[in-house]
């Protein structure tokens, strides 16, 4: 009776220990619509094994609650078949944060990658090493894994996501005998692909985004509930900082800042259209400049609610 106490107790740790050891809460869908005349239960299999793959795998050393997990979707939207075991499409990845005090989650990254192509054999183990390129599959998710890793890090202390983006930064140079697009620098449509993504996030001179991350969250959305004018004030002050290197443009198409932009551009408004009117017209100074495209949207900041 002893010994099977002692051994339940054993694998309820064990399986606590699994849980907390965990980083990422992902909800994993796979859409097919395109793909005509096929045996869809491979892609059902598929689903099953990235959210295994990416749910029930180590990615760091550091020890997790469950409710400080990353919440994140994976959408896989495959457009063309091209053997029984080769596949196309694109994959959208979204995380979120929980700020602090409130019920609400800050979207943190929100992007859409249209160089899809893998291969999957139905009930291949999906396997990773981040010393080698076993499948562009597993290099993907991996390579997401660590960036959404990364930036939920950096929002929590100023650039904290460092060694989790350099894994990224690993992947990509793993993957450059690849004959898959996406990891090449050359390969991206206006630098817009995995490989520029991990190099503009690294990069010097875009370092004033990875301290809006942590200013804007840590010191402004943190303490919007606590302190609401004082929050709102870093919250500025860190817009500032996208200012900065939108300024000095360290490339022409400002890769970085728009998905910052594509993460945050209805959030800015949510925070703003409740300040006070001389704080509006100084946050629309900057967001238009900074992000003309989003004009008209930020122009809901002046509306009243």
């Amino acid at each position: 009776m002893v010994k099977k106490t002692i051994l339940s107790l054993a694998i309820i740790f064990s399986a606590y220990i699994s849980l907390s050891a965990q980083e990422l809460n992902c909800n994993v869908q796979i859409v097919t619509q395109q793909i005509q005349g096929t045996n869809k239960k491979i892609f059902q299999t598929l689903q099953a094994a990235i959210y295994e793959f990416v749910n029930n795998r180590s990615w760091t050393n550091n020890v997790h609650s469950y409710s400080e997990l990353i919440e994140c979707n994976i959408l896989i939207n495959f457009t063309k078949q091209l053997s029984s075991d080769e596949f196309k499409g694109t994959i959208q990845v979204q995380s979120r944060r929980p700020v602090f005090n409130t019920t609400y989650n800050a979207t943190m990254f929100n992007f859409v990658d249209n160089n899809f192509h893998i291969r999957y054999v139905e009930f291949e183990p999906l396997e990773f090493n981040e010393t080698s390129h076993l499948s562009n599959l597993t290099s993907i998710l991996a390579y997401y894994v660590y960036i959404i890793i990364g930036i939920d890090n950096d929002s929590f202390s100023f650039e904290g996501g460092t060694q989790y983006f350099e894994i990224a930064e690993a992947i990509v140079l793993n993957a450059q005998n690849t004959p898959q697009a996406g990891w090449k620098p050359y390969e991206g449509s206006g630098n817009k692909n995995r490989y520029w993504l991990i190099k503009n996030i690294l990069d010097r001179e875009y370092s004033p985004v990875r301290g809006f991350l942590y200013r804007y969250h840590r010191l402004g959305l943190d303490k919007l509930e606590s302190s609401t004018n004082e929050a709102r004030t870093e919250i500025i002050e860190s817009l500032r900082l996208l200012q900065e290197v939108y300024r000095k443009k360290p490339d022409p198409y400002l890769f970085l800042l728009q998905i910052i932009f594509d993460a945050k551009a209805d959030e800015f408004v949510n925070i703003f259209s409740e300040s006070f009117t001389d704080e509006k017209t100084r946050v629309l100074r900057i967001l238009k400049e900074i992000n003309p495209s989003n004009s008209r949207k930020y122009e809901k900041i002046n509306k009243k609610t």
